[in-house]
């Protein structure tokens, strides 16, 4: 590709997602987007990565879908558009491996969306969070499916019919994000959280993952017997008979990469 919209790197068992368009507010466009589908699938086939930390340069994490991208469309024609917009929403819920979203600055309309898409979010104090196309006479869709995961039916309407934007404590609070941080303190806190989980065995992090995301639209008793499933495949497994033996021997394990 001629122009590296988005970077990537690895450091160990954690690889490094950078949101490189800062000039302009790393906002969407279509090179952008297939840029980083294309990296989400490079970690996620890459056996060796457990966790994959998601951030942005310049002042701002994300601020949604460049509106110079918007001219007359046709229905179709901007169907097509936001499915290739759209594809990390996919790309996040499908993947075994799980992702952390650091973000400082705005995040906003699809920004926000990738924020809230990830597995887990750790935010600057100084980010703002908003669904925010709505005041230019679009609609934050996109991102509603992730919020509604964490929000619920009606603080999702509030949120996308106002536009209003909120700041990263009231984002924490209202279970948008998992962590608040000093912004000088972002990237060692998304790298602390993701040494913790890459430390631990990786195909309990693929199925617990798994396992919570089927719990969530489940019903309750098919849930739990989902859950008995996938916990009776994990501990026929090398990891688990590694765990508990390491356990039981009071010595670190041994976790084999996959």
């Amino acid at each position: 590709m001629s122009e590296d919209l988005i970077l990537s790197c690895k450091e160990g068992a954690i690889g490094r997602i950078t949101l490189n368009r800062p000039e302009a507010m790393n906002t969407f466009t279509i090179p952008f987007a297939e840029q980083l589908d294309t990296a989400l699938w490079a970690m996620e086939d890459d056996p060796e990565i457990g966790v994959v930390i998601i951030d942005a340069a310049g002042k701002n994490f994300c601020t949604g879908i460049s509106l110079d991208q918007f001219p007359s469309q046709t229905q179709r024609e901007a169907r097509e558009f936001l499915y290739q917009i759209d594809a990390f929403y996919h790309t996040l819920a499908r993947m075994k491996t799980v992702t952390i979203a650091a973000v400082h600055g705005y995040a906003l309309a699809n920004g926000a969306g990738l924020a809230f898409g990830c597995d887990l979010t750790v935010a600057a104090d100084t980010a703002v969070f908003g669904t925010t196309a709505i005041n230019v006479g679009l609609i934050c869709l996109g991102p509603a499916a992730p919020m509604m995961r964490s929000l619920g039916l009606k603080k999702t309407l509030e949120m996308v019919l106002t536009g209003e934007m909120i700041k990263a404590a009231e984002a924490e609070r209202l279970g948008l994000v998992n962590k608040v941080v000093p912004e000088e303190d972002l990237k060692e806190a998304a790298n602390s959280l993701a040494g913790k989980l890459a430390a631990k065995s990786p195909l309990a992090l693929q199925i617990g993952k798994e396992g919570i995301n089927r719990l969530h639209d489940t019903p309750y008793h098919q849930g739990l017997d989902v859950m008995d499933d996938l916990f009776a495949t994990l501990c026929s497994t090398e990891d688990a008979v590694e765990g508990v033996s390491a356990f039981l021997a009071k010595r670190p394990p041994l976790w084999k990469k996959r």
